[in-house]
C-alpha cells in the first residue's frame, strides 16, 4: 500500500494514457461494415450509400453512385432518402467518425438498416477500390 500511496502519480498517469487508448474504440458507436462486407453489399444492389461530406469534398472524389447530403442538412433533407428506406444505407464520410452521427439521425428518422464505412473514403481509397468524380 506504501508503493500506491509513494507513486500515485505514476498510477494515474498510467490511468489517464490507457483512457487515452481506450476513447477511440469508445466512441464508434453504432453498426459499422468493413469494406469488404460494403463493396459485397454494394455489389448485391440493395444499398444505397449516402456521402454526409461537403459538396466541395464530395466533388473532389466519392464512392460511385453516393448520394450527397452534407452532415449539417441531413435533419432538413432526409425526406430525400424516404424512398431507399427498405434499402441498407451505407453512410461514408471522410474518415469514419461523422458516419456514426448521420447513422443515428437515419434511425431516429425511421431507418432500419443504416451502417457507417468503417474508415471512411479515406479507407476506401486507401485500398484502391474505385472512385468518381
Amino acid at each position: 500500500m506504501e508503493f500506491i500511496i509513494n507513486n500515485i502519480w505514476l498510477f494515474g498517469l498510467v490511468l489517464l494514457s490507457g483512457g487515452a487508448l481506450l476513447w477511440p474504440m469508445l466512441q464508434q458507436r453504432g453498426n459499422k461494415v468493413s469494406l469488404l462486407q460494403a463493396t459485397q453489399m454494394i455489389n448485391q444492389g440493395k444499398t444505397v450509400i449516402l456521402d454526409v461530406r461537403e459538396p466541395a469534398e464530395f466533388a473532389a472524389g466519392h464512392v460511385r453512385d453516393a448520394k450527397n447530403i452534407p452532415l449539417k442538412e441531413l435533419p432538413k433533407r432526409v425526406g430525400e432518402l424516404e424512398k431507399f428506406k427498405s434499402k441498407a444505407v451505407i453512410v461514408v464520410c471522410a474518415a469514419g467518425m461523422q458516419s456514426s452521427k448521420a447513422a443515428a439521425q437515419l434511425r431516429t428518422a425511421g431507418f432500419n438498416e443504416v451502417y457507417g464505412l468503417n474508415g471512411g473514403l479515406a479507407a476506401w481509397q486507401a485500398q484502391g477500390l474505385p472512385t468518381a468524380k
